[in-house]
Order: C-alpha cells, then structure tokens, then sequence
C-alpha cells in the first residue's frame, strides 16, 4: 500500500517484510517487533488500508493460507497495475516455513497488461480495476 515516504514508517518494503513475518510466525506482535513497528501500528494501517488494499489483502492471504481456507483472486487497481509493470510486485519467498526475504521482481505480463489496459482507456478515457 503506498503511503507518505517516511523513513520510520510503513514503507513498501517494510510492509513486504512483515507479510513475510506474519506467515512465518503467524503473529501480528512477532511480525511487527520483526521490522521494528509495533502491533498497534500495524493494526492502525491495516484499518487505514481500504478492504481492497494489497496490504489488507496481503494480510488475509497469509492467515488464510495458514488457517488452509482458499483466498480470493487478488483485484489490481490501475495505479498498482502501473507500479507492478515498472518495479514488479513484491514476492515473498520462505524457505521450510521461514521468512527468507522479501524482493521485487519485474513482472512483463503486468507491464503487457497495463499497455492492453492503457490501450482501452484512451479510447474510454475510465481505468477499471483488473482481475489479476
């Protein structure tokens, strides 16, 4: 979820880290202790983040992935689609059920897709979220 640029807050990476954290401890304190935020803090951006966040539905992921439920298709909003195309979204990478890190990778069939979508919407001028 992007946020105001602050070198002691949530930043993309960071967020990417307690993800990682979060399915490997599956607790929110460890997690957030983890890249040296607290549990409110990550509550409060969770609650800050709308339902459809990537943050949020991080977060769900995890604990549904942990919990063995199916989650659902993840919705891309064009201003992630763009960001995803540029730097790649971040992927989480656990080795034996421990976090490893946390990286982004360029991504050319989101880069292929926010071309196809750009392509529509100048001739609509209206972007529409994408199921990804």
């Amino acid at each position: 979820m992007p946020l105001r640029a602050r070198r002691d807050g949530w930043t993309p990476a960071r967020q990417a880290r307690f993800i990682g954290m979060l399915a490997q401890t599956g607790c929110v304190a460890a997690a957030a202790r983890d890249v040296g935020m607290s549990r409110v803090a990550a509550y409060r951006l969770r609650r800050a983040a709308s339902e459809g966040s990537s943050f949020a539905r991080a977060w769900n992921t995890v604990l549904a992935a942990r919990d063995g439920r199916e989650t659902l298709k993840w919705k891309v909003t064009p201003d992630e689609m763009g960001e995803w195309a540029m730097l790649g979204p971040f992927h989480i990478t656990m080795r034996r059920g421990r976090f490893v890190r946390a990286r982004r990778k360029p991504n050319n069939t989101a880069l292929l897709r926010w071309l196809a979508q750009l392509d529509r919407s100048s001739a609509t001028d209206t972007l529409e979220p994408l199921e990804w």
